[in-house]
Parts: C-alpha cells; sequence; structure tokens
C-alpha cells in the first residue's frame, strides 16, 4: 500500500512540474462597468482593463430587447465593486483581455450561457 501511495505522490508530483509552465493563474480584479452581455471594464493592480467574456457571445446592448436583457443579467452576477479572478486567454484586435472570468458564483462566462442570456463559441477571436 506505501509503495502505491508513493507511486501515486510521484506521478502527481510529475505531472504538476510538466503542466505547470502551461497554466495561467488566476488575477484578482474589481468590476468598474459592465459593457453589454460579455464585456466588462475591470480595474487589475491600478490599471483600467477591458474584457471579453472568452467562449461565449451575447447579443450587443442596442439588439433590442436581448441586448440588454444580456447586459442586466451579467449586471446580476457581477455587480459593480465585486471581486473577480481573470484566466486570460488571449487579446482580440481591440486590445481588449479575453477572459475566464470567475466571480464568487463560480465560472460567469458559462453562467451567461446557463442563463440563456448568452450562447457558448469556444473560438477565439484575436
Amino acid at each position: 500500500m506505501r509503495k502505491a501511495a508513493n507511486a501515486m505522490l510521484s506521478l502527481v508530483a510529475l505531472t504538476v512540474a510538466v503542466l505547470a509552465p502551461f497554466v495561467q493563474s488566476a488575477s484578482a480584479a474589481t468590476v468598474l462597468s459592465i459593457g453589454d452581455g460579455d464585456t466588462i471594464s475591470l480595474l487589475e493592480r491600478g490599471q483600467k482593463l477591458k474584457v471579453r467574456l472568452a467562449c461565449i457571445d451575447a447579443p450587443e446592448t442596442a439588439q433590442s430587447p436581448y441586448g440588454m436583457a444580456s447586459r442586466n443579467q451579467l449586471n446580476a452576477l457581477l455587480p459593480i465593486g465585486s471581486t473577480v479572478s481573470l484566466r486570460v486567454q488571449a487579446v482580440d484586435r481591440y486590445g481588449r483581455s479575453v477572459a475566464e472570468v470567475i466571480g464568487n458564483k463560480g465560472m460567469v462566462n458559462f453562467a451567461m450561457v446557463r442563463s440563456g442570456q448568452a450562447f457558448l463559441s469556444c473560438h477565439l477571436d484575436v
């Protein structure tokens, strides 16, 4: 039993060592504003940052009535002043960080899809 436990521990340590360079750490940020159902502005380390939520697409606010409903849902998930963690995947052609956003209720990106206010779109538009 002890040999199996040691072997398992060695395997876990090796896996962590091999994958560590590829894992992106999450960083904390404060929500400043909600643009639409898939875009937010944050304050991270004293810098203002525009973020597009990765792997989702939501209607623009001008696309009535769905745009405002999507924006309102994101605002409910991420109230102004709330703290989120980011896992940045890329930077898009508009200079926005494309990221997984984790709030106090979990992954915000997929919460928007589950709520019906965005759809899954896992290509990164960079």
